[in-house]
């Protein structure tokens, strides 16, 4: 095509999906069922009514439907921030001198300044037509929380938030901001649940992680009457609304005939990687298509590329359902590092199977390299990215420079998922060089793995 191509793709209202698109209708191999702790038997409704709510429950449980449709309700409260445009980064080319194409979908522009939103109001909402007084949860960076609780308030729910320690201390305008919209935030591990008081007893002075959060924030739920917990990440359910991401990249790019090379998403528990991807992915199973996908997760908390492809429980309390995943092991607790919305010892089922079985690759980055990326793209482009967008923005950077190597002008589509205005503490780290990489040993990853539970499959 002659016709330059916009440095923003936009599209209008009428062009934001209107279905969810659940990619285990087109795996050929499904992802393994979760199994509940006490019977290793999988989960059927009735075990997982009581934790989630029951329309969710349904959709999580969903391997054969492929398309599930929107709510109004959830459409008009996309319309407030969606369609997200689809950015060409001409400045970040010229910036790195290549003939690569580069272009980023950009989900920071929402008052949680990340793609946590697209989730948060659809578990708001079922949780709101079920009738209940309120949800918990759990948050690492606090995008998932500062989401869900303005999705709370805009259906008038209650909402409990524990919020990963070294997160709550690194990040406290991100707690305000979750606060200003009604939430309770409790810094997790905390003496207020039960759990909370052991994992202090077994680790303390820990700065805590995704699955002691997750334990607490369950607990909380399962103990207090018209609750239930809602995650933000790894779940199916969470990857089937994250969708609305890919189908609008999709969207983007064929008003311009614009065909990717590579696409590139961060992964901690898989909403962003998998809501970017899995439409294309989708295209990958149909043979449609082919792309080459790429994962970037911390090298503080490789799952992928570390870890051991088996169940285990998705929590450090050991009390939800066991997840047949990519896993360092529940009992594994991360470096206290700056990308708190990828500290997860685990992964997303579906995208563990879709990795398992090659549909995409991961690169683990390392902290310093990906600020490195970061503040290059900051002083490009002129948006100041979260870090666990970053991880993204360093493997896209990785793959420009080697198209400048070999003269090849691909076309790499990242997904830059929020922004990183709550994470100055990070970048002053950065800034004045006293952040390090805290990088966890074979042997390490190997003594938590070995505490994995005993499953027969």
């Amino acid at each position: 095509m002659s016709e330059k191509i916009p440095y923003k793709i936009y599209l209008d209202e009428n062009e934001i999906p209107r279905q969810w698109y659940n990619v285990r209708a087109d795996m050929k191999v499904k992802p393994a069922p979760l199994l509940n702790p006490g019977t290793l038997q999988p989960l059927t409704l009735e075990d997982l009514n009581p934790i989630f709510c029951e329309e969710l429950n349904k959709q999580e449980l969903d391997n054969d439907t492929k398309y599930f449709d929107i709510p109004e309700e959830i459409l008009d409260f996309y319309k407030m921030y969606r369609p997200s445009p689809l950015v060409r980064a001409y400045f970040l080319e010229k910036a790195l001198d290549t003939p690569a194409k580069i272009y980023y979908k950009f989900e920071g522009n929402n008052t949680s300044g990340s793609h946590k939103l697209n989730s948060a109001i659809a578990q708001a909402y079922y949780a709101k037509k079920q009738g209940l007084k309120g949800v918990t949860t759990e948050t690492g960076a606090g995008q998932w929380g500062t989401a869900l609780s303005m999705a709370s308030t805009y259906f008038g729910l209650d909402c409990q938030v524990y919020m990963v320690k070294c997160s709550y201390e690194q990040k406290p305008f991100r707690r305000e901001v979750m606060r200003t919209f009604g939430a309770k935030v409790t810094p997790s591990p905390s003496n207020t649940t039960n759990v909370g008081r052991k994992i202090l007893e077994e680790h303390p002075g820990t700065t805590g992680s995704l699955g002691c959060a997750i334990s607490e924030a369950v607990e909380a739920a399962v103990t207090q009457e018209g609750y239930r917990y809602v995650l933000g990440s790894v779940l199916n359910q969470v990857l089937l609304h994250q969708t609305v991401i890919g189908q609008e990249v999709q969207a983007a790019l064929k008003k311009y005939d614009i065909k990717p090379d590579i696409l590139i998403g961060c992964t901690g528990g898989g909403s962003n990687l998998g809501g970017f991807a899995t439409p294309f992915i989708g295209e990958m199973l149909r043979g449609e298509a082919n792309y080459k996908i790429i994962a970037a997760e911390p090298a503080s908390c490789p799952s992928f590329t570390k870890g051991k492809f088996a169940y285990d429980f998705a929590d450090t309390g050991r009390i939800c359902p066991l997840a047949k995943m990519y896993t360092l092991g529940s009992q594994f607790i991360p470096s206290a590092n700056h990308a708190g919305g990828l500290r997860f010892h685990g992964m997303s089922t579906i995208l563990s199977q879709l990795y398992h079985d090659g549909l995409f690759e991961c690169r683990a980055v390392e902290q310093t390299d990906v600020f490195k990326a970061a503040v290059t793209f900051a002083r490009a482009e002129g948006t100041l990215p979260a870090p666990e967008s970053s991880h993204a923005i360093k493997i896209a950077i990785d793959e420009a420079l080697k198209c400048k190597e070999t003269g090849e002008a691909k076309t790499i589509v990242f997904n830059l998922s929020g922004t990183g205005y709550f994470d100055l503490v990070a970048y002053e780290k950065y800034n004045t060089g006293v952040m390090t990489d805290e990088i966890p040993t074979d042997e390490q990853i190997a003594a938590y793995l070995e505490q994995l539970p005993k499953v027969e499959e």
